[in-house]
């Protein structure tokens, strides 16, 4: 099967991927896993992409679709797990013309639905030290405000945490992203799950729809 996960950030997507990745197999294609791999690679596709990113823009359609088309490309025997992509209804097409040539077929989209508010509360909590251990102020806090307790280092919030930078990251996702809602339910393919949900019974509702059994 081919899966794609859709929804703003903070909603659990990694959290998904990480146990479709493990309990089915599937072979997980992050984008922004491979244009990091690929900038630390010093390929030529990773040195247009750090261009970008470094100046701190969005990468290009075209670029995204290049990387992970040459993945798809390189083993296409199916079982994609889609995670990042496609986040535009362009790069969506571009997906559909892939696995027609590849003769595959996308078994379902999932996006985890969770309220503005929610995700703004989950993000702008976080804190990290150095090290990077994670810790959230209300439903994971250390146990001395502000100090890690593995390494007795201060915690700081990241920049990409911020409340106002979390809304002007919502706000691309709303702009950019959500019209693939609507693309995959016009194609039958869309399935919705509740993310304020713990991820264990997101999860469960996963599974519920792609007909999988527990482990």
């Amino acid at each position: 099967m081919n899966v794609i996960l859709l929804g703003p950030p903070g909603c659990g997507k990694g959290t998904q991927a990480g146990w479709l990745r493990t309990e089915i197999g599937m072979r997980h294609l992050s984008s922004g896993d491979l244009l990091r791999r690929h900038t630390a690679d010093g390929t030529d596709l990773g040195r247009e992409a750090a261009a970008y990113m470094s100046a701190g823009k969005l990468v290009p359609d075209q670029l995204v679709v290049a990387v992970v088309l040459a993945e798809i490309a390189a083993d296409p025997r199916g079982e994609f797990l889609l995670d990042g992509f496609p986040r535009t209804v362009a790069q969506a097409d571009s997906l559909a013309t892939a696995f027609c040539a590849y003769n595959l077929e996308l078994t379902a989209a999932f996006v985890i639905d969770t309220p503005d508010e929610v995700i703004e509360a989950r993000i702008s909590g976080r804190r990290q030290c150095p090290d990077g251990h994670v810790y959230h102020v209300e439903h994971d806090p250390p146990q001395r405000r502000g100090v890690c307790d593995h390494d007795g280092k201060r915690l700081k919030q990241r920049d990409d945490d911020r409340a106002d930078v979390v809304r002007e990251r919502l706000a691309i996702y709303h702009a950019d992203t959500s019209p693939l809602i609507a693309y995959y339910e016009r194609r039958g393919l869309l399935h919705r799950v509740d993310g304020t949900l713990a991820p264990t019974e997101v999860s469960a509702q996963i599974r519920a729809r792609l007909g999988v059994a527990a482990r």
